[in-house]
């Protein structure tokens, strides 16, 4: 998927950086990755061994990381192909997402609405019926959320829909397999980092917090509601559901050094690795400090590419490029 502050570009840089300073952690150590995010950290490290825990306060981030963290390699395929055999349904999607229902959005194409829905509310009721596990409806619903992100009509996220429908999101979904990642089973939560992190414990914290002070509930609110399709009050030109559960204080100028130190303090893990860029809320140098109180703390940086979404005249960045920090702490435990 493409998702802001996603590490796939600096997935090796991250792990090489890990695996320089934490040199002494067992690849069939924990690791824990408590902003999740499409699982693409998380993912690498249970390929190379480790016993993950991922988290990610965003239910559709669950979604992903329950069947990248939690699954094994005997799924049923041919689930997808019953899902993508199905008619289109009039459904929560297509009611609310779609122009031909007269809603005034037009975030899918209304054929992709209607196959959305008829998959969607299927695999409730397959679960519901006890017809495939939890394990079973975690991949449907995780290849879901892929196929359907592939098809929408934003310019890259949730937060506005285009006037006509682009070229991309007039194909027909078809619903593609979700990858599923071997290894040793690890565990996904769906909760606030800094509440998971006084029951959790490892070798190796891995912290990839928001930067600014947009929310992701808010960017990605529509792959929200069809996680959850629990048929929420949506406000609004582009129908926003209510998120005042999953604002994050990380988006928070005011707040934000407080929970990163509180996070810090709590961790009962030995290393912790903090990714953060050069344009976040943080300060470098209000990193540095909070991270020395706790133990040996170094630093290393990369430059790469902005995320795309970004490129936005209204917003007159010139940029074309951020550094990102990774921020290292061999904790005293």
């Amino acid at each position: 998927m493409n998702y802001i502050g996603s590490k796939y570009s600096l997935l090796n840089f991250i792990q090489e950086t890990i695996t320089d300073v934490a040199n002494d952690v067992p690849v069939n150590g924990v690791f824990a990755d408590l902003f999740a995010g499409t699982g693409v950290v998380g993912s690498a490290y249970r390929k190379n061994g480790y016993s993950v825990i991922a988290n990610d306060i965003q239910y559709y981030s669950y979604v992903l990381n329950r069947h990248f963290i939690e699954n094994t390699d005997d799924i049923d395929l041919s689930l997808l192909d019953y899902l993508n055999s199905l008619p289109g349904k009039e459904g929560f999607v297509y009611e609310n997402f779609c122009a031909g229902s007269g809603c005034g959005r037009n975030y899918f194409s209304d054929e992709n609405g209607l196959k959305c829905d008829a998959a969607r509310s299927e695999l409730q009721r397959l679960l519901i019926k006890g017809e495939i596990s939890n394990n079973t409806y975690y991949f449907g619903l995780a290849s879901l959320i892929e196929s359907i992100d592939r098809c929408a009509n934003t310019a890259s996220v949730y937060g506005a829909f285009l006037k006509h429908i682009k070229k991309s999101a007039q194909k027909e979904m078809v619903i593609k397999p979700s990858p599923v990642v071997t290894g040793t089973i690890g565990r996904a939560y769906c909760e606030d980092a800094n509440l998971l992190i006084s029951r959790i414990e490892g070798d190796i914290l891995y912290l990839d917090p928001p930067y600014n002070a947009r929310q992701y509930c808010a960017n990605y609110h529509v792959l929200e509601t069809i996680a959850r399709y629990d048929y929420p009050e949506l406000h609004g030109k582009t129908g926003l559901r209510d998120y005042s559960q999953q604002k994050s204080s990380f988006c928070s100028r005011k707040d934000v050094l407080s929970v990163f130190e509180d996070l810090i303090s709590k961790a009962k893990f030995r290393y912790i690795f903090l990714s953060y860029n050069n344009e976040g809320l943080m300060a470098l140098d209000s990193i540095e400090p909070v991270m020395r109180k706790y133990g040996r703390y170094s630093c290393r940086t990369m430059a790469y590419r902005r995320f795309k979404a970004d490129q936005d005249n209204n917003r007159r960045i010139a940029a074309t490029s951020t550094i990102e920090y990774l921020h290292c702490l061999e904790k005293d435990i």
